[in-house]
Protein backbone atom coordinates (compact mmCIF):
# COMPACT_ATOMS: atom_id res chain seq x y z
CA UNK A 1 0.00 0.00 0.00
CA UNK A 2 1.41 3.40 -0.96
CA UNK A 3 1.51 6.36 1.43
CA UNK A 4 -1.34 7.96 -0.52
CA UNK A 5 -3.45 4.79 -0.38
CA UNK A 6 -2.79 4.51 3.35
CA UNK A 7 -3.79 8.13 3.93
CA UNK A 8 -7.06 7.57 2.05
CA UNK A 9 -7.90 4.24 3.67
CA UNK A 10 -9.98 5.64 6.55
CA UNK A 11 -10.76 9.34 6.93
CA UNK A 12 -8.79 12.15 5.30
CA UNK A 13 -8.92 15.81 4.29
CA UNK A 14 -8.23 16.76 0.70
CA UNK A 15 -6.55 20.17 0.48
CA UNK A 16 -6.66 21.67 -2.99
CA UNK A 17 -3.64 23.96 -3.23
CA UNK A 18 -4.60 24.89 -6.79
CA UNK A 19 -7.81 26.37 -5.38
CA UNK A 20 -5.78 28.19 -2.72
CA UNK A 21 -3.75 29.81 -5.51
CA UNK A 22 -6.94 30.72 -7.38
CA UNK A 23 -8.39 32.33 -4.25
CA UNK A 24 -5.21 34.33 -3.79
CA UNK A 25 -5.54 35.66 -7.33
CA UNK A 26 -9.21 36.55 -6.79
CA UNK A 27 -8.60 38.26 -3.46
CA UNK A 28 -5.62 40.23 -4.66
CA UNK A 29 -8.02 42.04 -6.99
CA UNK A 30 -10.24 43.10 -4.06
CA UNK A 31 -7.32 44.85 -2.34
CA UNK A 32 -6.14 48.39 -2.95
CA UNK A 33 -3.29 47.94 -5.47
CA UNK A 34 -0.72 49.67 -3.26
CA UNK A 35 -1.59 47.53 -0.20
CA UNK A 36 0.38 44.43 0.69
CA UNK A 37 -1.26 40.99 0.81
CA UNK A 38 -0.91 39.21 4.16
CA UNK A 39 -2.03 35.57 4.25
CA UNK A 40 -2.97 34.18 7.67
CA UNK A 41 -1.63 30.66 8.19
CA UNK A 42 -2.02 30.38 11.97
CA UNK A 43 -3.61 27.30 13.55
CA UNK A 44 -2.11 24.99 10.94
CA UNK A 45 -3.50 27.26 8.20
CA UNK A 46 -7.01 26.94 9.62
CA UNK A 47 -6.58 23.17 9.64
CA UNK A 48 -5.36 22.98 6.05
CA UNK A 49 -1.65 22.36 6.73
CA UNK A 50 0.54 25.35 7.52
CA UNK A 51 3.76 24.53 5.71
CA UNK A 52 2.18 23.28 2.49
CA UNK A 53 -0.21 26.24 2.31
CA UNK A 54 2.56 28.72 3.13
CA UNK A 55 4.69 27.36 0.30
CA UNK A 56 1.82 27.71 -2.15
CA UNK A 57 1.03 31.21 -0.93
CA UNK A 58 4.66 32.23 -1.24
CA UNK A 59 4.69 30.93 -4.81
CA UNK A 60 1.34 32.64 -5.52
CA UNK A 61 2.50 36.14 -4.67
CA UNK A 62 1.57 36.75 -1.03
CA UNK A 63 3.67 39.53 0.52
CA UNK A 64 3.41 38.53 4.19
CA UNK A 65 2.32 35.59 6.32
CA UNK A 66 0.76 35.74 9.79
CA UNK A 67 0.94 33.20 12.61
CA UNK A 68 -0.40 33.13 16.16
CA UNK A 69 2.75 31.86 17.88
CA UNK A 70 6.48 32.29 17.45
CA UNK A 71 7.05 28.50 17.18
CA UNK A 72 4.65 28.48 14.22
CA UNK A 73 6.83 31.10 12.57
CA UNK A 74 10.00 29.17 13.38
CA UNK A 75 8.51 26.04 11.81
CA UNK A 76 7.83 27.96 8.61
CA UNK A 77 11.40 29.24 8.49
CA UNK A 78 12.77 25.74 9.05
CA UNK A 79 10.73 24.62 6.04
CA UNK A 80 12.13 27.21 3.68
CA UNK A 81 9.60 30.04 3.95
CA UNK A 82 11.32 33.37 3.32
CA UNK A 83 8.37 35.81 3.34
CA UNK A 84 8.07 38.30 6.23
CA UNK A 85 6.17 36.67 9.09
CA UNK A 86 4.06 38.55 11.64
CA UNK A 87 3.21 36.88 14.96
CA UNK A 88 -0.22 38.21 15.92
CA UNK A 89 -0.38 36.64 19.37
CA UNK A 90 0.94 37.96 22.66
CA UNK A 91 4.27 36.18 23.20
CA UNK A 92 6.27 35.31 26.30
CA UNK A 93 9.57 37.23 26.42
CA UNK A 94 11.45 33.94 26.68
CA UNK A 95 10.76 33.40 22.98
CA UNK A 96 12.65 36.55 21.97
CA UNK A 97 15.69 34.50 20.83
CA UNK A 98 13.47 32.64 18.35
CA UNK A 99 12.07 35.94 17.05
CA UNK A 100 15.55 37.25 16.45
CA UNK A 101 16.97 34.00 15.04
CA UNK A 102 14.18 33.45 12.54
CA UNK A 103 13.35 37.06 11.74
CA UNK A 104 9.79 36.93 13.06
CA UNK A 105 8.03 40.27 13.51
CA UNK A 106 6.19 40.43 16.84
CA UNK A 107 2.97 42.21 17.79
CA UNK A 108 3.50 44.34 20.90
CA UNK A 109 0.61 45.73 22.93
CA UNK A 110 2.13 47.05 26.14
CA UNK A 111 5.30 48.66 27.46
CA UNK A 112 6.31 45.78 29.71
CA UNK A 113 6.32 43.31 26.82
CA UNK A 114 8.30 45.73 24.69
CA UNK A 115 10.80 46.18 27.52
CA UNK A 116 11.35 42.45 27.87
CA UNK A 117 11.98 42.04 24.14
CA UNK A 118 14.25 45.08 24.14
CA UNK A 119 16.32 43.73 27.03
CA UNK A 120 17.11 40.58 25.06
CA UNK A 121 17.68 42.33 21.74
CA UNK A 122 19.96 44.99 23.19
CA UNK A 123 21.99 42.55 25.27
CA UNK A 124 22.53 40.19 22.34
CA UNK A 125 23.14 42.79 19.65
CA UNK A 126 20.02 41.67 17.76
CA UNK A 127 17.12 43.63 16.29
CA UNK A 128 13.50 42.51 16.71
CA UNK A 129 10.91 44.03 14.41
CA UNK A 130 7.59 44.88 16.05
CA UNK A 131 4.10 45.96 15.05
CA UNK A 132 2.36 48.05 17.69
CA UNK A 133 -1.10 46.67 18.49
CA UNK A 134 -3.76 49.32 19.13
CA UNK A 135 -6.88 48.24 21.02
CA UNK A 136 -9.67 50.19 19.34
CA UNK A 137 -12.50 48.07 20.69
CA UNK A 138 -11.65 44.38 20.60
CA UNK A 139 -10.62 44.59 24.26
CA UNK A 140 -8.24 41.68 23.99
CA UNK A 141 -4.66 42.90 23.65
CA UNK A 142 -3.00 46.16 22.68
CA UNK A 143 -2.44 49.73 23.78
CA UNK A 144 -5.96 50.93 24.58
CA UNK A 145 -6.85 54.02 22.56
CA UNK A 146 -9.40 55.88 24.72
CA UNK A 147 -11.68 58.83 24.16
CA UNK A 148 -10.38 61.11 26.88
CA UNK A 149 -7.64 63.51 25.66
CA UNK A 150 -5.50 63.03 28.78
CA UNK A 151 -5.70 59.25 28.44
CA UNK A 152 -4.75 59.51 24.76
CA UNK A 153 -1.65 61.45 25.70
CA UNK A 154 -0.74 58.82 28.29
CA UNK A 155 -1.28 55.97 25.80
CA UNK A 156 0.68 57.76 23.10
CA UNK A 157 3.62 58.30 25.47
CA UNK A 158 3.60 54.57 26.25
CA UNK A 159 3.66 53.71 22.55
CA UNK A 160 6.50 56.17 21.94
CA UNK A 161 8.43 54.60 24.80
CA UNK A 162 8.00 51.14 23.29
CA UNK A 163 8.98 52.31 19.80
CA UNK A 164 12.13 53.99 21.09
CA UNK A 165 13.53 51.08 23.05
CA UNK A 166 16.96 49.78 21.99
CA UNK A 167 17.00 46.67 19.82
CA UNK A 168 13.42 47.15 18.61
CA UNK A 169 12.39 48.40 15.18
CA UNK A 170 8.80 49.65 15.11
CA UNK A 171 7.86 48.71 11.58
CA UNK A 172 4.07 48.73 11.81
CA UNK A 173 0.91 49.48 13.74
CA UNK A 174 -2.42 47.66 13.55
CA UNK A 175 -5.77 46.95 15.11
CA UNK A 176 -8.32 44.15 14.94
CA UNK A 177 -12.01 44.69 14.16
CA UNK A 178 -14.42 43.16 16.67
CA UNK A 179 -17.59 43.05 14.57
CA UNK A 180 -16.78 43.70 10.91
CA UNK A 181 -19.42 41.17 9.88
CA UNK A 182 -22.26 42.63 11.91
CA UNK A 183 -21.76 46.17 13.22
CA UNK A 184 -20.69 48.63 10.54
CA UNK A 185 -20.95 51.68 12.81
CA UNK A 186 -18.59 50.20 15.39
CA UNK A 187 -16.20 49.00 12.68
CA UNK A 188 -15.98 52.52 11.29
CA UNK A 189 -15.45 53.82 14.82
CA UNK A 190 -12.55 51.41 15.27
CA UNK A 191 -11.01 52.49 11.98
CA UNK A 192 -11.36 56.14 12.96
CA UNK A 193 -9.62 55.44 16.29
CA UNK A 194 -6.71 53.73 14.54
CA UNK A 195 -6.30 56.60 12.07
CA UNK A 196 -6.48 59.10 14.93
CA UNK A 197 -3.75 57.18 16.75
CA UNK A 198 -1.62 57.16 13.61
CA UNK A 199 -1.89 60.94 13.20
CA UNK A 200 -1.36 61.55 16.90
CA UNK A 201 1.86 59.53 16.84
CA UNK A 202 3.00 61.19 13.63
CA UNK A 203 2.72 64.46 15.46
CA UNK A 204 5.09 63.06 18.06
CA UNK A 205 7.58 62.04 15.37
CA UNK A 206 6.69 58.34 15.02
CA UNK A 207 5.89 57.06 11.53
CA UNK A 208 5.12 53.45 10.58
CA UNK A 209 5.85 51.73 7.28
CA UNK A 210 2.79 49.50 7.58
CA UNK A 211 -0.54 50.41 9.16
CA UNK A 212 -3.20 47.72 8.85
CA UNK A 213 -6.64 47.01 10.21
CA UNK A 214 -8.78 44.85 7.95
CA UNK A 215 -9.03 41.09 8.07
CA UNK A 216 -11.20 39.03 5.68
CA UNK A 217 -14.64 40.64 6.07
CA UNK A 218 -13.10 44.05 6.71
CA UNK A 219 -11.24 43.89 3.40
CA UNK A 220 -14.33 42.88 1.44
CA UNK A 221 -16.77 45.32 3.06
CA UNK A 222 -14.66 48.34 4.06
CA UNK A 223 -12.28 49.53 1.30
CA UNK A 224 -11.25 52.52 3.42
CA UNK A 225 -9.74 50.05 5.91
CA UNK A 226 -7.25 48.53 3.44
CA UNK A 227 -4.55 51.07 4.36
CA UNK A 228 -1.06 49.59 3.82
CA UNK A 229 -1.91 45.88 4.13
CA UNK A 230 -4.88 43.53 4.16
CA UNK A 231 -4.96 40.38 6.31
CA UNK A 232 -6.71 37.49 4.56
CA UNK A 233 -7.92 34.65 6.77
CA UNK A 234 -11.01 32.50 6.17
CA UNK A 235 -11.66 33.96 2.71
CA UNK A 236 -8.30 32.64 1.60
CA UNK A 237 -9.56 29.12 2.29
CA UNK A 238 -12.70 29.67 0.27
CA UNK A 239 -15.47 31.27 2.34
CA UNK A 240 -16.71 34.85 2.00
CA UNK A 241 -18.78 34.71 5.19
CA UNK A 242 -18.06 33.16 8.57
CA UNK A 243 -21.61 31.78 8.78
CA UNK A 244 -23.20 31.48 5.34
CA UNK A 245 -20.09 30.63 3.32
CA UNK A 246 -20.52 31.78 -0.27
CA UNK A 247 -24.30 31.82 -0.34
CA UNK A 248 -24.58 35.54 -1.20
CA UNK A 249 -21.09 36.07 -2.64
CA UNK A 250 -20.17 36.76 -6.24
CA UNK A 251 -16.42 36.49 -5.66
CA UNK A 252 -16.15 32.96 -7.02
CA UNK A 253 -14.02 31.64 -4.17
CA UNK A 254 -13.07 27.96 -4.15
CA UNK A 255 -13.38 26.09 -0.81
CA UNK A 256 -10.00 24.46 -0.34
CA UNK A 257 -10.82 21.60 2.06
CA UNK A 258 -12.98 18.53 1.56
CA UNK A 259 -13.15 15.91 4.34
CA UNK A 260 -13.94 12.36 3.29
CA UNK A 261 -14.45 9.04 5.07
CA UNK A 262 -14.41 5.51 3.62
CA UNK A 263 -17.38 3.36 4.66
CA UNK A 264 -16.28 0.35 6.69
CA UNK A 265 -19.57 -1.55 6.92
CA UNK A 266 -23.16 -1.48 5.65
CA UNK A 267 -25.79 -3.03 7.92
CA UNK A 268 -29.48 -3.90 7.49
CA UNK A 269 -31.41 -3.28 10.70
CA UNK A 270 -35.11 -3.75 11.52
CA UNK A 271 -37.56 -1.04 12.53
CA UNK A 272 -37.42 -0.31 16.25
CA UNK A 273 -33.65 -0.76 16.52
CA UNK A 274 -31.89 1.94 18.53
CA UNK A 275 -28.62 3.41 17.26
CA UNK A 276 -25.38 4.20 19.12
CA UNK A 277 -24.64 5.39 22.68
CA UNK A 278 -27.58 6.54 24.74
CA UNK A 279 -30.06 5.04 22.25
CA UNK A 280 -30.93 8.55 21.08
CA UNK A 281 -32.35 7.41 17.75
CA UNK A 282 -34.86 4.62 17.07
CA UNK A 283 -35.41 3.40 13.52
CA UNK A 284 -38.97 3.98 12.32
CA UNK A 285 -38.61 1.53 9.42
CA UNK A 286 -36.38 -1.28 8.26
CA UNK A 287 -33.20 0.57 7.41
CA UNK A 288 -29.71 0.30 5.95
CA UNK A 289 -26.97 1.99 7.95
CA UNK A 290 -23.48 2.85 6.73
CA UNK A 291 -20.73 2.93 9.34
CA UNK A 292 -18.20 5.74 8.82
CA UNK A 293 -14.79 5.63 10.56
CA UNK A 294 -14.95 9.26 11.69
CA UNK A 295 -15.85 10.45 15.15
CA UNK A 296 -15.27 13.32 17.51
CA UNK A 297 -11.61 12.29 17.96
CA UNK A 298 -11.24 13.00 14.23
CA UNK A 299 -12.95 16.37 14.50
CA UNK A 300 -16.59 15.48 13.89
CA UNK A 301 -18.52 17.68 16.37
CA UNK A 302 -20.58 15.46 18.66
CA UNK A 303 -23.30 18.11 18.68
CA UNK A 304 -24.07 17.10 15.08
CA UNK A 305 -25.45 13.77 16.30
CA UNK A 306 -28.93 13.35 14.76
CA UNK A 307 -28.44 16.87 13.37
CA UNK A 308 -26.52 16.63 10.11
CA UNK A 309 -26.09 14.67 6.91
CA UNK A 310 -23.11 13.54 4.84
CA UNK A 311 -22.96 13.00 1.08
CA UNK A 312 -22.90 9.43 -0.19
CA UNK A 313 -23.40 8.74 -3.90
CA UNK A 314 -24.38 12.43 -4.27
CA UNK A 315 -27.25 12.06 -1.80
CA UNK A 316 -27.36 13.67 1.65
CA UNK A 317 -27.66 10.87 4.21
CA UNK A 318 -28.63 11.79 7.79
CA UNK A 319 -26.45 10.89 10.77
CA UNK A 320 -28.34 8.56 13.08
CA UNK A 321 -27.54 8.26 16.76
CA UNK A 322 -24.70 9.82 18.64
CA UNK A 323 -21.36 10.49 17.00
CA UNK A 324 -18.84 8.19 18.73
CA UNK A 325 -15.16 8.82 19.36
CA UNK A 326 -14.08 6.95 16.23
CA UNK A 327 -17.25 6.22 14.26
CA UNK A 328 -20.68 7.45 13.26
CA UNK A 329 -23.62 5.99 11.38
CA UNK A 330 -25.46 7.37 8.34
CA UNK A 331 -28.83 6.24 7.01
CA UNK A 332 -28.45 5.06 3.38
CA UNK A 333 -31.81 3.29 3.11
CA UNK A 334 -32.87 5.44 0.16
CA UNK A 335 -29.52 5.33 -1.64
CA UNK A 336 -29.11 2.18 -3.74
CA UNK A 337 -25.87 0.28 -4.05
CA UNK A 338 -23.95 1.63 -1.07
CA UNK A 339 -21.22 -0.78 0.01
CA UNK A 340 -18.16 -0.96 2.23
CA UNK A 341 -15.28 0.90 0.63
CA UNK A 342 -17.45 3.66 -0.83
CA UNK A 343 -16.49 7.22 0.09
CA UNK A 344 -18.66 9.66 2.01
CA UNK A 345 -18.08 13.41 1.86
CA UNK A 346 -18.35 14.69 5.42
CA UNK A 347 -17.48 18.35 4.84
CA UNK A 348 -17.14 20.37 1.65
CA UNK A 349 -17.97 23.86 0.43
CA UNK A 350 -21.70 23.17 0.57
CA UNK A 351 -21.75 21.22 3.83
CA UNK A 352 -19.39 23.41 5.90
CA UNK A 353 -21.92 26.23 6.43
CA UNK A 354 -24.63 23.68 7.29
CA UNK A 355 -22.37 22.00 9.84
CA UNK A 356 -21.50 25.36 11.37
CA UNK A 357 -25.14 26.42 11.61
CA UNK A 358 -26.32 23.10 13.06
CA UNK A 359 -23.45 23.11 15.57
CA UNK A 360 -24.19 26.69 16.60
CA UNK A 361 -20.76 27.91 15.57
CA UNK A 362 -18.88 29.48 12.65
CA UNK A 363 -17.13 27.97 9.64
CA UNK A 364 -13.72 28.79 11.19
CA UNK A 365 -14.31 26.16 13.87
CA UNK A 366 -15.42 23.47 11.43
CA UNK A 367 -12.44 23.86 9.07
CA UNK A 368 -10.11 23.79 12.07
CA UNK A 369 -11.76 20.69 13.52
CA UNK A 370 -10.11 17.76 11.63
CA UNK A 371 -7.63 16.39 14.14
CA UNK A 372 -3.99 15.42 13.74
CA UNK A 373 -4.89 11.79 13.02
CA UNK A 374 -6.80 12.85 9.89
CA UNK A 375 -4.19 12.82 7.09
CA UNK A 376 -4.05 15.81 4.77
CA UNK A 377 -3.86 14.84 1.12
CA UNK A 378 -2.70 17.70 -1.10
CA UNK A 379 -3.78 18.44 -4.66
CA UNK A 380 -1.15 20.53 -6.39
CA UNK A 381 -0.89 20.94 -10.14
CA UNK A 382 -3.76 18.50 -10.42
CA UNK A 383 -1.76 15.72 -8.70
CA UNK A 384 -2.50 14.17 -5.30
CA UNK A 385 0.17 13.52 -2.68
CA UNK A 386 0.51 13.31 1.09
Amino acid sequence: MTDLELAMSRTWAEINLDDLARNTEILRKTLTPSAKFLAVVKANAYGHGMTQCARKLQDSGADWLAVATVPEGAELRENGITLPILCLGQTQPGLAPLMAEFGITQAVGDVSNAKALSDYAASSGKVIRIHIKIDTGMSRTGFYWPGDPEDKERTARGIMTACGMPGLYAEGMFTHFAAADGDSDFTRTQLARLLEAREYLRGMGQNFELVHSAASVGILDYPAAHLDMGRFGLVLYGYASTETGNEDSTLGLHPVMTVKSRITAVRSLPAGTTISYGRTYRLTRDSIMAVLPMGYADGMPRILSNNYGVKIHDAVCPIRGRVCMDMMMADVTDVPGVKAGDVATVFDGELMPIAAKNAGTIIHEIVCSPSARVPRVYIDGGKMAV
